[in-house]
């Protein structure tokens, strides 16, 4: 059975969107999906399931968590052989920073590429980006917070759903997943 990583956005942030792990595995529970576990409160779920239709995932949990939870959340999913191979592809992966300065934007369907030439031709110095189909790649020595390059810069300049995990956190996720 196919191991697949739900990543909620924006639950949890600043006292909003409150949802406890514990109910949110639940939900998950119900959903039928098995071998469920959660990774820190900002809505990262491992399971597994013999649905394999990641976009139709995505729409059960989304309208699940609106009926469970009453508000409404972007939610990704991807297998766990997609996650593994946005991990590997890191073009910064062989840089000496901390695992905390790296960091992936996935984003919910590919941006149209006139919207990602506009977006590299801006500069931030000291800091990098690369843009993929699923994902935005981003090295930032000094650290995510005094970024401007984060999850709302990249949703209002692609138009597109994202959702941004730290290189420990896409790691830690892999890990729980390959442990299922």
């Amino acid at each position: 059975m196919p191991t697949y990583i739900s990543l909620l956005r924006g639950i949890n942030v600043a006292g909003k969107k409150k949802v406890i792990m514990t109910e949110l595995k639940k939900m998950f529970q119900d959903l039928g999906f098995q071998d469920v576990v959660t990774y820190i409160q900002s809505g990262n779920v491992i399971f597994k399931t013999k649905k394999t239709a990641e976009v139709k995932l995505e729409k059960i949990i989304k309208a699940s968590i609106e009926k469970t939870f009453g508000f409404d959340v972007p939610v990704l999913v991807l297998s766990e052989k997609e996650l593994q191979k946005i991990a590997d592809n890191n073009p910064y992966k062989d840089r000496e920073l901390e695992l905390k300065l790296l960091h992936f934007t996935l984003l919910s369907t590919p941006p149209k590429e006139e919207k990602i030439k506009l977006v590299e031709a801006m500069e931030f110095p000291g800091e990098e980006f690369t843009i993929t189909e699923r994902v935005v790649y981003l090295c930032l020595p000094n650290g995510y917070g005094r970024t401007k390059l984060n999850n709302n810069f990249f949703e209002s300049k692609l138009k597109v759903k994202a959702t941004t995990r730290n290189l420990k956190s896409i790691y830690k996720l892999l890990e729980l997943a390959n442990a299922k």
